[in-house]
């Protein structure tokens, strides 16, 4: 009974501060509820301030609102750190279990953030946006360009000429006049350098570009907080199922253990002729039921720890476990609407659709640009050396030699007047796009405030369903305890047994679903506003003297063997 009665005094200890809450927000809904039914209290929504008042047009993202990710694991924990990304297994033995790693939230938190692939992409992406925000401030700079034709090349060539006109010799076969023959030859050594500078001193789409760049470049920094908020999220969402898993197979394991008890007792009742065989079968029943529920159990907990390994890229042989049992996180102290502009000020989803309207805009403005005269200012050098002849009479002569510099300074023009409206329809078509974010900021606002408002329904009710099945599992507790003495007494039936314990089960069950939906409605408030304002409770006033042993802690749980399916199917045959 040691467990159960350090869970009882956890529950009675955490219902008060958790009541108090539960009042506080029906006080704090009712007081809503009354001031929207005055209408002196309707605010003219046309006065209201836009987003880029607030924001303004370009906003940046600012890491400091949210704790940077970590990225060191402590000395403790180096073993944890996650393999190579190109790492696959080939071996049956390098992907066996071989140790069960407990830990906390805060070290899973930790963990999720220095190991998970996807963060770790997510970042890559920040900095592949940064490459190209430097790719597009370059079109500031001047433009060089070096070429060599020939470093050096030699040119050797022979060619033979006729020429009619000069006619002089007389074939004597033919009687003919033949022309006149003349042969060059060309043996030339030359080596050819040139430089080009330009430099673009008026580009239209030059500003609106980097701007578009800058912009994007912000875009994915948002995004990277947008992911880590969510890593965290699916972290602490994770723990909590582990917990929730864990909590369920000390239910299924006190279920098992209290229906051997009964078992124990009806047969014992039966052999002592004080009982009939339905009392015994009936709490055979519930015994394969509540093994049922452990072999089920413990299953969930298997997956709950894979995926929580999963979610932390640890090593293949090494699974984690809840080193802490669910309890209560805290108390969530903003009010619903001190949450709601939270939620407005820090989520980085709303900056990403202002930023999407000035990239738009950017590239707006750059499509036009494409009609649009650029002057640009060059510079071409060019030097050659030679030595030898063309086209000279043999033999050739290689004291022949000689170089020639060329520099050309100017400006160039370019001006694409006509391009069949296809400037002009970039330039309307991302316009539209940008009026398209309009709407889509409008509807993340939306669903932002529906979000928190959600989660704090959400965690009221989970405030009030922990109140309710406390006192379940009370008097569930309570019922079963009677029960007992009531069949041991020989004044009722096995029947009341199974049902009270049953019930007990139940609320047991209960009790563990609405502490997890309350700590994960309390971490999605926590991603859905920025805030980390939660009262922790208080401390737990626990006896000085320990608590009597539960007879039923001694009932040892013998394994259930792993029958085949077929076989298990032919049992009752």
């Amino acid at each position: 009974m040691r467990r159960t009665a350090a869970r009882l005094l956890l529950i009675a200890g955490v219902l008060p501060s958790v009541i108090g809450v539960a009042v506080s927000a029906q006080d704090a809904s009712s007081v809503d509820a009354s001031a929207a039914a005055d209408g002196s209290a309707l605010i003219d929504q046309s006065t209201l301030p836009t987003a880029t008042e607030i924001k303004g047009s370009r906003p940046k993202a600012d890491p400091s609102v949210l704790p940077p990710a970590a990225t060191t694991l402590p000395e403790n924990q180096e073993s944890l750190k996650a393999p190579p990304s190109l790492a696959l297994p080939d071996k049956p033995d390098q992907v066996r279990i071989r140790e069960l790693r407990p830990l906390t939230l805060a070290e899973v938190e930790r963990l999720v953030e220095v190991n998970n692939p996807s963060l770790k992409a997510v970042a890559s992406q920040v900095q592949q946006a940064k490459s190209s925000l430097r790719a597009a401030l370059s079109a500031w700079y001047p433009t060089l360009n070096l070429n060599a034709n020939g470093l050096p090349q030699y040119l050797a060539g022979e060619q033979q000429t006729f020429d009619r006109s000069r006619s002089e010799i007389v074939n004597p076969v033919t009687g003919l006049e033949q022309p006149e023959d003349r042969l060059t030859n060309s043996a030339v050594w030359s080596a050819n350098f040139g430089a080009q500078l330009n430099w673009n001193l008026i580009d239209p789409a030059r500003v609106p570009q980097i701007a578009a760049a800058r912009d994007n470049y912000e875009r994915t920094r948002d995004t990277y907080l947008i992911a880590l908020r969510e890593i965290r999220l699916e972290a602490a969402i994770s723990y909590f199922q582990l917990q929730r898993q864990d909590e369920q197979v000390r239910i299924g394991q006190q279920s098992v253990r209290a229906s051997l008890v009964s078992l124990r007792d009806a047969r014992a009742r039966y052999q002592a002729g004080v009982a009939t065989k339905l009392e015994v079968l009936e709490a055979e029943t519930q015994l394969a039921r509540d093994q049922q529920l452990l072999t089920t159990a413990l299953g969930d907990q298997v997956n709950a720890r894979r995926s929580l390994a999963s979610l932390m890229d640890l090593p293949q042989d090494i699974t984690p476990t809840s080193a802490a049992p669910a309890r209560v996180l805290g108390l969530w102290e903003p009010s619903l609407q001190e949450s709601i502009i939270a939620a407005y000020t820090f989520r980085e989803e709303l900056d990403q659709f202002l930023l999407d309207i000035s990239i738009n805009n950017s590239n707006a403005n750059a499509a036009l640009a494409a009609v649009q005269p650029v002057l640009s200012i060059f510079n071409n050098f060019t030097s050659q050396r030679f030595q030898g002849e063309t086209n000279a009479r043999p033999p050739v002569s290689t004291e022949v030699y000689g170089w020639s510099l060329d520099n050309t300074v100017g400006l160039s023009a370019t001006w694409n007047i006509f391009d069949g409206g296809r400037a002009r329809a970039e330039y309307r078509r991302n316009k539209q796009a940008a009026e398209e974010s309009q709407y889509n900021f409008a509807s993340q606002r939306d669903s932002i405030r529906r979000e928190v408002e959600q989660s704090f329904y959400d965690l009221r009710d989970s405030q009030q369903n922990i109140r309710t099945t406390t006192r379940e599992v009370l008097s569930a507790t309570e019922s079963l305890r009677l029960a007992r003495l009531r069949f041991q007494a020989g004044v009722t039936t096995q029947r009341e047994v199974v049902d009270n314990q049953r019930d007990l089960t139940s609320a047991e069950v209960r009790y563990a679903d609405a502490v997890l939906s309350y700590n994960a409605s309390l971490a999605e408030l926590r991603r859905r506003t920025g805030l980390d304002q939660v009262k922790a409770c208080p401390p737990l006033n626990l006896p000085g003297k320990k608590p009597e042993v539960d007879r039923m802690e001694s009932v040892p749980i013998e394994p259930a063997p792993n029958t085949p399916a077929c076989e298990a199917s032919q049992l009752g045959a």
